[in-house]
């Protein structure tokens, strides 16, 4: 009896991960900066809500646009190279099955029995067989442009949302100092959960998450306070 060892890699998770992450990182970093630099520059608190308003529902929307128009492009790519793959077969199929034993060769499979499995193979599945080892286009990670658009504006929302609460519980004196520390240990959460559902190390994603995220918040606050004291 065949025994069937069935496994989940880690390699399935890169498109929804991707997109869920930078759109969290990022409804954090740009909704705490945009609040801290409003705040700077001496708002009152009902602005600098509204601004972390418009912030969040701009940068859900922008998110969203941004996702899909890139993993548009890229599916547009694969598409375009599926379907000039599928030509090619049918205009000369004997040279695709060389091309496809080619490849087996380079990989360190013996000749005859590369022979034998681009044989096969393409009996089965020839624009299959292609696209996963000639092109590199596979179920796992072919691109899914509405899955990344509502992914990433999703996560940003929910990201946003972390620095717009701090702004709206803590008091107006508070503002500043809450909405710094909060983000900023939103940013490491967020680093290290990432890194686990990746497989990766958690201390350096995490830092770098963090530092990122807090040179942003830095540089926005000092340009809000810079105006405010002009103003």
């Amino acid at each position: 009896m065949t025994r069937i060892h069935n496994e989940t890699h880690l390699v399935g998770r890169i498109g929804w991960l991707r997109a869920a992450v930078l759109g969290a990182n990022d409804g954090i970093i740009s909704t705490a900066s945009l609040i801290l630099g409003v705040a700077s520059a001496a708002a009152s608190q009902t602005n600098v809500l509204l601004a972390g308003i418009a912030g969040l529902v701009a940068g859900a929307m922008s998110m969203a646009a941004g996702e899909y128009v890139s993993v548009s492009s890229q599916s547009d790519t694969e598409n375009a190279d599926i379907a000039r793959e599928r030509r090619e077969l049918a205009n000369d199929p004997e040279f695709e099955r060389t091309e496809l034993a080619n490849i087996y060769i380079s990989r360190g499979v013996e000749y005859g029995l590369a022979q034998q499995v681009a044989e096969q193979l393409m009996t089965k599945d020839a624009l299959g067989a292609h696209a996963r080892d000639e092109l590199g286009i596979s179920e796992i990670t072919t691109a899914r442009p509405v899955q990344a658009a509502l992914t990433s504006a999703a996560t940003f929302s929910v990201g946003a949302a972390a620095p717009l609460a701090l702004a709206l519980v803590s008091p107006s004196r508070w503002t500043i100092a809450a909405v710094s520390v909060g983000s900023l240990l939103f940013l490491a959460v967020l680093g290290a959960i990432g890194a686990k559902a990746g497989g990766a190390s958690i201390v350096k994603p995490t830092i770098r998450v963090a530092f990122w995220g807090a040179l942003a918040m830095g540089v926005t606050a000092g340009i809000g306070a810079i105006f405010g004291a002009v103003g």
